[in-house]
């Protein structure tokens, strides 16, 4: 609804896990920044379009960064950086360390993430890793495993849904 308060607010609250997320994928602080800049813009333009459909609005922004994310890795990897165009709401946006309650907070998740990744199948738990933390495709996965295109897609949903199962108990 453009509330800058709001979004301040989202940016404040999301902003040190959605670049983690970024920085996780990129392997690159300045285009993970970069990246993180142009996910909070998609954010800002992007919000009507979020809908509640039994996903969390962290895991929708978290989808939104990582998908950045990705897509700036492969213009990397393709040998030339994407251009983007300036941001007006740029300067809204302002970048405040996470607090200790945040890091509190932050480390819990990653304990409690950890222990759920642990349930996993060790080589489905690397596939999740390497799809979701490192970006790879469903197809650079597939042609690595040696696995078929839609059991690695069967096997990611099916992995995403135990560890969902585990991080809200």
């Amino acid at each position: 609804m453009g509330d800058r308060t709001a979004f301040r607010t989202l940016y404040g609250r999301t902003s040190a896990k959605l670049f983690g997320v970024c920085l996780r994928v990129l392997d690159d602080r300045a285009l993970a920044e970069e990246a993180l800049q142009e996910a909070y813009a998609k954010i800002w333009t992007r919000a009507g379009q979020y809908r509640v459909n039994g996903y969390s609005p962290m895991t929708w922004l978290i989808t939104l960064a990582r998908n950045t994310a990705v897509d700036r890795r492969r213009a990397r990897d393709a040998g030339g950086r994407r251009r983007t165009s300036p941001i007006d709401a740029a300067d809204l946006i302002a970048d405040p360390a996470p607090g200790a309650a945040q890091q509190a907070e932050a480390r819990g998740e990653a304990r409690a993430l950890h222990l759920c990744m642990s349930e996993l199948p060790p080589e489905r738990a690397e596939m999740v890793r390497r799809a979701y933390l490192d970006g790879a495709t469903y197809a650079e996965l597939a042609d690595a495993t040696g696995t078929k295109l839609n059991t690695v897609r069967t096997w990611l949903r099916r992995s995403l849904m135990q560890l969902r199962e585990c991080l809200s108990r």
